[in-house]
């Protein structure tokens, strides 16, 4: 556990604001990524850096299914670094293999032409490996960082999110103008065509990569000491000189029912927040209005609203809960708070795709309004899920409890692609028969959210007494 008070900066330990750094840029890397694998396998035009031509349905449930894996390995990944590798070394582990995935999906068609599928699938193979080893223990050194009762740890959860944010912003504006500055005109029956070049945008996201994995080798040694190094299974066990594990005790077992309940929920949050990725990523391109002045704004971009409120609202709903006191509601009343503004978000969406009966497209003030609430959402969610989790898990078994509440966000994104290709086709269905599915889908995650909050807020006092005295706010 870290104590040395004489490295500390802003009223935190040095090390905490590497960590902030090495997952900033590792989420500019996933994220530049995530902005553009739909519309990479949407793309229709099929040469040089241009997409792969799949269909809107295909490609929604391919993004379910990779963002899924990205989730379910980190409970693999927390075991590793737990009993085995350690959780340094599992983050340098991670970084490696993600920085290789980027660069494998980076290879331009006419190098490999024919075999575009295979170098595609191993990126993404190589950055499911890497990320198992990366999430869960960058987060779980930042718990270590402090004593359990140190005040200063939820403040902690709050700036290493807006590193995870910072990253994220960034990525949707650098890739939606890379691949723009680095496209090529095609001529093709008399019209001139620019294709965009997706490989640019992942050769950077690959770039951000290997910048975390530089951070880790030449800093953390001297930022974090001995945190990370020995698996703390192993160090648990060194400490009580027992090498037999000891059983779980009623209120631990009482604490994994909270983390089990919280995760169900979470599921259903994280099913509407990741159709960012997908559905809202086709929805901007396709039937919103990006005009703004003169230029037509790449649907990437708004990929950086959420990094961006973020950015601008985490500071002050922190601030609020400080404010608030006594009165600041415990953990299972913030997270029906996140469901509740999750559902105002979508019936903005509701709102929007109705505006389009008359066959205009749909403001983008409603997709800008709708990633607002969402955004509140999920400051009023994760950070605080983060720091439940590391509070309430057992130290020798704290990486793969952090694994395993990924396994929830898995599950969420799976669902999450599942129901965005509801939407349908272009290649089976006309534009206004996947705006009424776009409208059902919308309503639909709208009400789950609103009664999913109703029914949580009626747990919290029990799920709070599960928590024995924990700190719950």
């Amino acid at each position: 556990m870290y104590n040395n008070k004489t490295t500390d900066w802003l009223g935190h330990p040095k090390g905490l604001f590497l960590l902030f750094s090495t997952e900033m840029w590792e989420r500019f890397s996933y994220y530049a990524m995530r902005a553009l694998l739909v519309l990479y396998l949407v793309d229709q035009s099929h040469s040089r850096g241009g997409g792969l031509g799949w269909d809107q349905a295909s490609a929604l449930q391919l993004y379910g299914t990779f963002t899924m894996l990205i989730y379910v390995t980190p409970l693999f990944g927390g075991w590793l670094a737990d009993n085995i590798l350690g959780q340094r070394r599992a983050i340098m582990l991670g970084s490696l293999l993600m920085a290789l995935g980027q660069f494998s999906l980076a290879l331009p068609h006419h190098w490999i032409a024919g075999s575009e599928l295979y170098s595609f699938y191993a990126g993404l193979s190589l950055l499911v490996l890497g990320n198992g080893l990366f999430k869960p223990n960058i987060c779980t050194m930042v718990g270590e960082l402090y004593q359990s009762d140190d005040p200063r740890r939820d403040g902690a959860f709050t700036i290493f999110y807006l590193g995870i944010n910072s990253g994220m912003f960034l990525a949707g504006i650098a890739v939606g103008t890379v691949i723009e500055q680095f496209g090529f005109s095609q001529t093709d029956a008399g019209t001139t065509q620019l294709i965009r070049n997706y490989q640019a945008g992942f050769l950077l996201a690959g770039i951000g990569m290997l910048l975390a994995l530089l951070l880790q080798i030449t800093l953390a040694q001297r930022l974090l000491g001995d945190i990370g190094v020995e698996p703390t299974a192993k160090r648990e066990r060194r400490r009580s000189k027992c090498e037999n594990k000891t059983p779980l005790t009623q209120q631990e077992i009482d604490r994994f029912k909270v983390v089990l309940i919280m995760g169900l929920f979470t599921v259903i949050f994280w099913a509407g927040f990741e159709q960012a990725g997908g559905l809202l990523n086709i929805y901007a391109e396709r039937f919103t209005d990006r005009t703004l002045g003169s230029v037509e704004l790449n649907p990437a971009y708004f990929q950086s609203l959420n990094p961006f409120f973020i950015m601008v609202f985490a500071p002050l709903i922190a601030l609020l809960w400080l404010r608030l006191g006594d009165k600041e509601p415990n953990t299972p009343v913030k997270f029906a708070l996140g469901l509740l503004l999750l559902s105002i978000g979508f019936l903005l969406m509701v709102a929007a795709t109705l505006q389009q009966q008359d066959g205009s497209k749909a403001n983008m003030l409603w997709l800008v309004a709708a990633y607002l609430f969402f955004t509140l959402g999920e400051l009023c969610v994760s950070p605080i899920g983060l720091a439940m989790v590391t509070r309430l898990s057992p130290v020798r078994m704290v990486s793969l409890l952090m694994g395993a509440w990924y396994l929830f966000m898995a599950l969420a994104n799976k669902v999450a692609g599942i129901i965005g290709a509801m939407v349908g086709s272009t290649d089976t269905d006309s534009e206004q028969a996947m705006l009424a599915n776009t409208l059902a889908i919308f309503g639909g995650l709208a009400l789950t959210a609103m009664c999913c909050a109703l029914l949580l807020f009626l747990l919290a006092d029990k799920l709070v007494l599960w928590m024995h005295d924990s700190k719950a706010r």
